[in-house]
């Protein structure tokens, strides 16, 4: 896994900085560009029902949730 990378993003009218490793960067293109959406609006979508974690961790939960529940589904399809 790489290192942390740092992005810069505004999120409800203000600037934010969010360090993530790269894949998981590309994680979040993948689930934004599957939705239709920019990386930033998706980033706004996790912000806004994240709770008390911090942002970052909440924008790994949320990659990782995504990827559990598309491979829950091919178990589910591969399933005779």
């Amino acid at each position: 896994m790489s290192a942390e990378r740092k992005r810069s993003l505004s999120i409800a009218g203000h600037r934010t900085s969010i360090s993530l490793e790269d894949e998981f960067w590309e994680a979040l293109k993948e689930i934004a560009a599957l939705q239709g959406q920019p990386v930033s609006a998706l980033v706004v979508e996790v912000d806004s029902s994240r709770g008390e974690l911090n942002l970052s961790s909440a924008l790994r939960l949320h990659a990782l949730a995504h990827y559990r529940q598309l491979a829950a589904r091919q178990r589910t399809d591969a399933d005779p």
